[in-house]
């Protein structure tokens, strides 16, 4: 540690967020210490190191490609994500989205950087320097939590581990589990058992990226809810050589031959996954839940339980998310896969959904200090922006235009079920799957009953999304993404900046023309009643520039007042 950095005054905030082992700051930065060659989580429990032993790193990739391995004692890759690549709007933070998404694990770094538009060489030049790691060490860093989530987390044998966290061999999951975590694989579920469910390691906060308590529910099969005792070892059913090879190439459409096995159940796999506190956990869920299309989605507030079918790279599933108690650090998942190459993707999809890696403290301290929002955020605190699994959003977006929720879910539920893809779950109340975007372009005229220009716009969306005109991911830039949806024929500001907060996850969305949030400013003092409503909106978005960049954590708390 050199004494520039040492003067660096974001090398001391972060210093001194280790020496509280400040649990807020986990998974926002990684603490590399020099003397002991570890990196740790910001609460680690163990002893404060010096300051010129330190160096600290906005990824765990980073921190592998400096020779540092993770801490067995505080797990720093069970912490919570970052909220930054939400916040940053530049290549990194896109990059980043699409790293986590499954991205260079599906097309390679190439793919990535024709996402992003940059060549290969380039894109990896401008994330060494901005995070002290390319493309690849990024999506090996994310293998390799993925790895542990899952081995400490279920009974999958070693070799669907591997496999499922998308490794090409055993031989690569071998070396870069040992290089990573200091152990060998049987070492990481072996230590699990040792300490005891549910309580490994000794970091201030619940260990969340695999649920300790797996119970006995299968892997494969039926899921079983009875979690009171180890269940067996699964058995794939392609068994798995343990040898060096690479991974087949898999394929989403079956083709039924004579002499080919009958088709296998789905893959059941059960996990926890880490949350920063405090946690909304009712309010996200009663926006999914109000918002849910029948036989697509399911929701019991009572049980603080959410349900949905997705379409995934490999194929359909479907997800049930609990959260077992306000408070707990942690939302159980459990997955229902046509293949177990999607699970990480899945984590993913479900973590931008319910908003996870969100900094409520930040959000909330920046919202307090406008001192007529900061009633409302004392009564919910943790408040979340829920995303979305897919582009299908836009799709219920010009659906939603100008009606009510309630009436965007049944016009909405109607389209599924006249040409959505049946689909049997394990979950209640799930049936089928949201309509594809060549589904919605052939059926939304016999089943969507709205005005013709919103039905044009729907179809219009859905053809264009189906053949590739109209591409949207969680690495667009939101500025080019309003640019190009305000840009069709139907789409105006308010939907393209919903589909921006829902899809990008943007933490600074306040939607222009919203009468909800409107009504919500209203009923907290925010604007005058008595002002014309032009006049309203312009001193909503006058107030609203003090609420940046958390504007859409601010839209989400008017919305509940409305």
């Amino acid at each position: 540690m050199t004494d520039v950095e040492l003067r660096d005054p974001a090398f001391t905030e972060r210093y001194r967020a280790i020496a509280a082992r400040d649990s807020r700051f986990d998974g926002q930065f990684y603490t590399a210490v020099r003397t002991t060659g570890i990196y740790c989580r910001p609460s680690c429990p163990a002893r404060t190191p010096k300051p010129e032993n330190v160096s600290f790193y906005l990824t765990s990739a980073a921190a592998h490609e400096a020779g540092f391995r993770a801490c067995k004692r505080c797990l720093p890759e069970a912490a919570p994500g970052t909220p930054a690549w939400d916040l940053r709007r530049d290549l990194t933070g896109r990059a980043m989205r699409l790293v986590a998404d499954g991205v260079v694990d599906r097309e390679g770094v190439s793919g990535l950087a024709t996402r992003l538009g940059y060549s290969e060489r380039q894109l990896h030049r401008l994330l060494v320097s901005e995070l002290g790691a390319g493309p690849l060490a990024l999506a090996r860093a994310q293998r390799a939590q993925t790895a542990r989530a899952l081995l400490v987390g279920t009974s999958l044998r070693l070799a669907d581990v591997a496999f499922a966290a998308g490794f090409g061999s055993i031989r690569q999951f071998n070396d870069t589990v040992a290089e990573v975590f200091g152990a060998t694989p049987s070492d990481l579920r072996a230590r699990r058992r040792r300490t005891g469910r549910g309580t490994e390691g000794s970091g201030r906060e619940p260990v969340g990226s695999g649920r300790e308590s797996v119970g006995s529910g299968r892997e494969f099969g039926p899921l079983l809810r009875d979690r009171s005792v180890d269940g067996p070892i699964s058995k794939h059913p392609a068994e798995v050589d343990t040898s060096d090879r690479t991974r087949a190439p898999q394929t989403t459409e079956l083709a039924p031959a004579p002499m080919e096995p009958a088709p296998v159940e789905p893959v059941r796999i059960a996990l926890a996954l880490p949350v920063r506190e405090p946690f909304d956990a009712r309010g996200v869920l009663e926006f999914l839940a109000v918002r849910s299309i029948e036989g697509v989605e399911s929701a019991d507030l009572d049980a603080l339980r959410y349900a949905r079918t997705v379409a995934l790279p490999h194929g359909p599933g479907a997800f049930e998310v609990r959260v077992p108690y306000p408070g707990s650090g942690r939302v159980e998942l459990d997955l229902e896969l046509a293949d177990l190459a999607d699970a990480p993707v899945a984590v993913a999809r479900v973590r931008r959904l319910l908003d996870l890696d969100a900094d409520p403290a930040a959000v909330d301290s920046a919202l307090a200090a406008d001192p007529v929002l900061a009633p409302s955020v004392g009564r919910v605190p943790g408040i979340r922006v829920p995303g979305t699994l897919d582009p299908a959003v836009l799709v219920r977006a010009i659906v939603g235009q100008q009606i009510s929720v309630a009436a965007a879910r049944t016009h909405l539920s109607r389209l599924a079920k006249g040409v959505g893809t049946p689909y049997a779950s394990a979950f209640g109340g799930l049936t089928r799957l949201f309509p594809t975007a060549t589904q919605v372009a052939n059926g939304a005229e016999a089943h969507l009953h709205l005005p013709a220009r919103t039905l044009a716009t729907v179809i219009g969306a859905g053809r264009d999304l189906a053949d590739g005109t109209l591409a949207l991911s969680v690495g667009d830039d939101p500025d080019d993404l309003r640019r190009r949806l305000v840009s069709r024929p139907g789409i105006g500001p308010w939907t393209a900046g919903y589909v921006a907060l829902r899809v990008l996850g943007d933490p600074d969305v306040l939607m222009d023309g919203d009468v909800a949030l409107l009504a919500g400013a209203r009923n907290l003092g925010l604007v005058s009643a008595e002002d014309p409503r032009p006049h309203q909106f312009k001193d909503l978005a006058r107030r609203g520039a003090a609420w940046a960049p958390w504007r859409s954590y601010a839209a989400m708390h008017l919305w509940r007042s409305a």
